[in-house]
């Protein structure tokens, strides 16, 4: 008798909607903690535009996050990806690549120049980011985190404006 192969849950990732909300900012409070609200990044997001925004679901939990916000590079628009929260149990299988993915994806839909992130570059580097040493955040950030994935072949300069 041969055994039956383990089912895999079933792992959707959709537009966030206006009921998603509350279960997306609990995961960024548990993936990031109260002190993502003294960062940079976060004055940055607090005044832009929410552009898209993505949820991952497995088996109708909702187990990863992130969003896309407006922002304007010395007046070029492009996006500014994050947070990207994926639940503590849910961390393996590549959940937080398919996220990147799919915003990488809207971006090209949409034609923008490009995305803007504060990371890790080796973990971002194999999605095409780079770091962007000429653009400046409106507030502390470390440089070598700046990251910037080009869409449309433009090269960033200047301060990073929210839209």
């Amino acid at each position: 008798m041969s055994a039956v192969p383990a089912l895999s849950p079933m792992l959707r990732i959709l537009p966030e909607t206006a009921a998603d909300r509350t279960g997306v900012e609990a995961l960024v409070m548990a993936a990031f903690g109260p002190g993502r609200f003294a960062k940079t990044a976060e004055r940055l997001r607090e005044a832009a535009t929410l552009s898209a925004a993505f949820v991952a679901r497995e088996d109708g939990r909702l187990v990863g996050s992130v969003r896309l916000w407006s922002i304007t590079i010395d007046g070029i628009e492009a996006l500014f990806l994050g947070p990207i929260a994926v639940a503590e149990d849910a961390r393996r299988g590549g959940l937080g690549a398919d996220l990147v993915t799919a915003c990488i994806g809207e971006a090209q839909h949409r034609s923008a120049s490009g995305i803007l992130l504060v990371g890790d570059l080796p973990y971002f580097s194999r999605f095409g980011f780079q770091p962007a040493p000429d653009v400046r955040l409106p507030g502390p950030a470390d440089p070598r985190r700046i990251l910037w994935l080009n869409i449309t072949r433009m090269v960033p300069t200047g301060l990073v404006r929210a839209v």
